[in-house]
Formats: C-alpha cells, sequence, structure tokens
C-alpha cells in the first residue's frame, strides 16, 4: 500500500482485530445468525443448518480478507503481486460461482467476491507501476479504482448507518453490533487502500 508507514500499520490493526474477532466467531455460536427454513434444517446435529453454514461462511470470508488486507497494508509491495493474485484470485472465483449457484445469501457472497477481485486487482496494480524512493505513481485505471471507491465507500455509509441502528441514534455495539463494526472497518479499510492507488 503507497501512503505514510503510520497510516499502513493503522489500517494493517484494525483489519487484523476485525478479522480476528470474525474467526474467533467461527468457535462459537454466530451472533446474527441466519434464519434457515425449518424443511431444510439437518436434524443430525443441534444449531446445525443453513444459516449456522452461511453465518460461518461469511465469518471464515471476513476474517481471511481482514488478515489478507493487513498483510497487504504492511507487506504489499514486498510480496511479488503475483502472489497476492493467488491468494485472492481462486476465493473470488468460487464466491462468483456459489453466489451464481444458489440464491440465498447472493448479495452478501457478491460483496465477499467484490473484495477479493478488488485486493487481486490491487495486487496487480502494484505490479505494473512500482514506486520508487517516496515516489509512487499513480497505478491502476482510474474508471476501475472510482468504482471501487464508489462501492466500498457506499457500502462504509451503508453499513455505519446499521450500526446507528439503537434508539435515538445511539450505537449498537452489543452482540449483533460487533459483527457491524467490524464490516464497517473492512469497509472503510478497503476504501483507504483504494484510496492510496
Amino acid at each position: 500500500m503507497h501512503g505514510p508507514d503510520l497510516v499502513s500499520w493503522l489500517l494493517a490493526v484494525l483489519t487484523a482485530a476485525s478479522g480476528g474477532y470474525c474467526l474467533s466467531r467461527l468457535r462459537r455460536a454466530p451472533c446474527t445468525p441466519v434464519p434457515a427454513p425449518a424443511a431444510t434444517a439437518p436434524a443430525a446435529l443441534p444449531g446445525a443448518g443453513p444459516g449456522r453454514l452461511h453465518t460461518h461462511e461469511a465469518d471464515l470470508a471476513e476474517g481471511l480478507m481482514g488478515f489478507g488486507m493487513a498483510a497487504m497494508a504492511v507487506a504489499g509491495a514486498a510480496v511479488p503481486g503475483e502472489v497476492w493474485a493467488w491468494v485472492y484470485g481462486p476465493p473470488a472465483v468460487l464466491l462468483l460461482l456459489a453466489a451464481a449457484r444458489r440464491p440465498d445469501r447472493r448479495a452478501h457472497r457478491l460483496h465477499h467476491a467484490v473484495g477479493a477481485l478488488a485486493m487481486t486487482y490491487m495486487a496487480l496494480a502494484m505490479t505494473a507501476a512500482p514506486g520508487h524512493a517516496g515516489h509512487h505513481p499513480a497505478t491502476g485505471s482510474p474508471a476501475l479504482t472510482g468504482a471501487l471507491l464508489a462501492y466500498f465507500g457506499g457500502y462504509a455509509l451503508w453499513s455505519g448507518s446499521r450500526l446507528l441502528s439503537g434508539s435515538g441514534g445511539t450505537a449498537a455495539v452489543a452482540s449483533a453490533g460487533l459483527p457491524r463494526a467490524c464490516r464497517l472497518s473492512m469497509g472503510i479499510g478497503m476504501f483507504a487502500m483504494l484510496l492510496t492507488m
């Protein structure tokens, strides 16, 4: 990531903390379960079912994205862009295929696919035009970068407004509010990474 080292490290701490929280949710019951139709929930495991699996899928995707964003913010230029493309490209393809195959949770999977594709795009753009000694040329397609900035800026505003769902506009940082706060911080982190391109 181009830009001041302090911003890179603060972004790394923020996204790693968000990623760590998302991965820690895999070990316990989900905070915001997705309701599953009673006819499709398997009876073999109590608490298991499509709703819980979707929540774990989201926690896994968000956790890996958080740690990946942290690593890319700090060590992005030290690792070849092709490596980052191989880290983010396959999950993006899998999420796109899952979204196309199953209509449930399609928007959530597409959001994660856009995030993985944006990380792939940033990695390949860094490889295409590396900077030197404090001078970092503009990289990537301005139109695509602008579209991704608009998407993640809009997502950050939308998720921030959902976070302020308490009475009188107070932040609802309870069991359902903390995952929303993590999603908000990763949306802001993605926006910041794109802004430095």
